[in-house]
This record gives structure tokens, sequence and C-alpha cells, in this order.
């Protein structure tokens, strides 16, 4: 059944604590996730947004219980990606003449994504929908994180029905920021602008400084995903507007791969001579292989340099290695630093490989890096501290 959010509007997602993997398993969701759809109750009566396919009966057979389908007036698709239109064929077989408000890149995708034809009203950033005593007002948002994305803003109660934009893969119960373990909270928020919106990071910026600037009171972010910002919710339009700033905390993450433990070896003894040279900044191992690897992207978002470390394999990298680097390219980090470094036993082009690997995913190099052959004996050890410490000074 639907939860109350205030007398006008009703949460009647679905909490999805069972989801591990999301976008073809291209994002880990080990904290599951929600799917946030709410009901406006005024004069007119108007849903926002629906939940992920596999749930659509479910969806539609709860939404009867809440209200006869036939009095909703009007559906709102803030995005449509199969996360939030899912059951929109499911409730249109119900309810086929409803009209569906959305972007004009929504309308196509929606045609494109389930081939049918229903009724489309298209809308941009201005427009307006009189429901009674509020006003449903428009904002589009385009690439934050589809090009179809928009988000709605309710007077009267002052909601922002804001989509993807400050969510999180989190499910709760709870359905408030306050009523939550803020640690997990900030930790898959981060997570989740990390993973999703850190190539659109400009666009953040300018979409949240153009809705700052029409003075909206602002007492609650409905997001559609994980928890609702009731309590202060300015608190992640801040952290959003930090976030994409070039975010960066004093921090350097060593990101490995290793056959044999010669470049895990290397790797240890890298992060001893960093923190012999600076005591002050955090060091990170993550071996890719082994890690989540959103989790990892989530902590070269929040580092101001990284090492990437290989094996030399059939004169190539570990595909871990090169599987993460494809996915960091996506995310076009900016105002990061980095090195290499590798071990190889006959072949030792690891250096240029890896070196091209960070150059193409925009990472500033600070030396040619460091290569070992086989496994590092003391001298090497040595050496590859002495490595780490001029790493942290070269960054300075």
């Amino acid at each position: 059944m639907g939860k109350k959010i205030t007398d006008k509007v009703t949460w009647v997602g679905k909490v999805d604590w069972e989801l591990k993997n999301f976008h073809g398993h291209e994002y880990s969701t080990n904290k599951g996730s929600s799917y946030n759809s709410y009901l406006i109750r005024d004069e007119k009566t108007v849903l926002i947004d629906t939940v992920w396919l596999p749930y659509d009966d479910e969806f539609v057979k709860n939404l009867k219980k809440e209200i006869d389908l036939n009095e909703i007036d009007y559906i709102i698709v803030n995005h449509s990606e199969v996360d939030h239109s899912g059951a929109l064929p499911a409730l249109m077989r119900e309810i086929p003449d409803s009209p569906i408000y959305c972007t004009s890149n929504g309308a196509k995708f929606i045609k494109g994504q389930y081939h049918e034809d229903w009724n489309f009203v298209t809308v941009k950033t201005g427009d307006t929908l009189e429901i009674g005593s509020s006003t449903l007002t428009f904002v589009e948002a385009p690439m934050l994180h589809w090009p179809d994305s928009m988000m709605t803003y309710m007077s009267s109660e002052n909601i922002l029905f804001s989509n993807d934009a400050f969510g999180q893969h989190y499910a709760t119960e709870s359905l408030y920021n306050d009523m939550v373990d803020n640690s997990e909270l900030y930790a898959e928020a981060i997570k989740y602008y990390a993973n999703i919106l850190t190539p659109f990071s400009k666009l953040v910026t300018k979409k949240i400084e153009e809705v700052l600037s029409f003075n909206l009171p602002l007492d609650m972010i409905c997001t559609s995903h994980g928890v609702i910002w009731k309590n202060n919710p300015a608190q992640i339009v801040e952290k959003y507007l930090e976030w994409a700033n070039d975010y960066q905390e004093n921090q350097i993450t060593i990101i490995y791969d290793t056959m044999w433990n010669s470049t895990r070896k290397m790797a240890e003894a890298i992060a001893a001579g960093i923190r012999s040279a600076d005591s002050l900044v955090t060091v990170k191992l993550c071996n890719a292989s082994l890690e989540d690897k959103n989790d990892i992207i989530t902590e070269i978002f929040k580092s101001k340099a990284i090492l990437l470390g290989s094996p030399t394999i059939n004169r190539g990298c570990s595909y871990a290695i090169a599987g993460l680097m494809e996915m960091v390219k996506g995310m076009k980090f900016v105002n990061k630093k980095a090195a290499a470094f590798g071990s190889y036993g006959w072949a030792g082009d690891i250096m240029n490989l890896l070196s091209g690997l960070l150059e193409a995913a925009g990472f500033d190099l600070v030396n040619a890096g460091k290569k070992t052959l086989w496994v590092p004996d003391n001298d090497e050890v040595d050496s590859l501290k002495e490595f780490g410490a001029s790493f942290v000074n070269q960054i300075k």
C-alpha cells in the first residue's frame, strides 16, 4: 500500500531489497534500490512515474487498492528509462486515453521502447499544469542523465520531484533521509553521482543554478531512487554542487591487478612510500579483479591522483584493468593526476600500455611510471617506496 508523504502526496513505489546489479550489470546495487512513484490528489489526480518492468503487474494491482485508476487525470513521466516507465504499458492497458506529460525526447523514447502511440503531451521548461490549489511546473534536465530527463515542481507542497537527480540505489522502508543511517546514505549518494552523473557534471552545475534562480521554496526532494530528502533537502543540492566542481579529497588510490603477487607487492611498497612522505594523505589500495568496479570508480572520483598497476600478460595488461579503464574513460574525470606501474618477466611494454590507458581516460601523467622485473627484492622494494614518495611530491 501507499505511504502518505503529505495530505496531497502519496508514495506508491516499490522497494527492491533483492536487487544486486543494475544497468545490465554495469552498476552494483549492494544495498538494493527503490523505484519511487508518487500519486498527487488535488482537484485533479496525477501519477508521477511508475516502477521497473518486473514489478508492473504488482504496481498496477497496488495502485488499484489506492485509487480507482479512472480517477487519474494525468500521468507524468519525468524520465523514460525502464526502471521508471516499465509499468507504463500495464497501466495504459487499464486507462489507455490518459494524457502522458513528458519532454519531446521523452515521447520519442517511450515510443521507441514500447511502440505505442499514447496520448503524449510534450512540455518544456516553465510549462505548468494547474491541478487545483497546486501548480506543477516542469523543468527540463537533459543529460541528467538521459536527453529526455526532466523534473517537476509542485507548489503549495514545495516539492521537487527530481527523478534520478539526488537519488541513490538504496533500499529502505524508512522513506526519509533523517530516518536512515546517514553514513550509508551518503556512501550510496556519492557512489550514484560518481558512476552515473560524473560525465555530466558541468550540466549538473548549470541546471542546479538555473533551478535555484527560480527562487522556489523547497520543503522536500522526492527522488526516483532511494530516500526522500525531507530534513534540510538543500544539503544534497549543496553536495551536488560540490561533487560537480572537479571534486577531489586528499586521497590517492592505487588500483592494480596481480598474477603471482609481484604487482601486489609493488602496490604495497608504493603505498608505504606515499605514507612516509605524506602522513595526512589517505591511501587506498584496490585489487581490480576482486573489488566491486563501481566502488573503485567511486574511490577514483574522490581521489586527487591514482596509480594504475598490472602484470604483463601476453604483451598486454590484465583484462580487469583494461575493462575498468574502459569504464573510467566514460566518466570523463578532470583535474586528476596519475602514474603507472607494473611487473614483467620478458616483455616490458606494460608502461606504455598503462600510461596510454590513463591518458585516454583524461588523467595528467606526472612521470613515466615504474616497472619491476619479476618479483621485487629488498632493493627494488626500497626503490618502489622512493617512487611512491616522489609521486606525492610531484602531484603537490
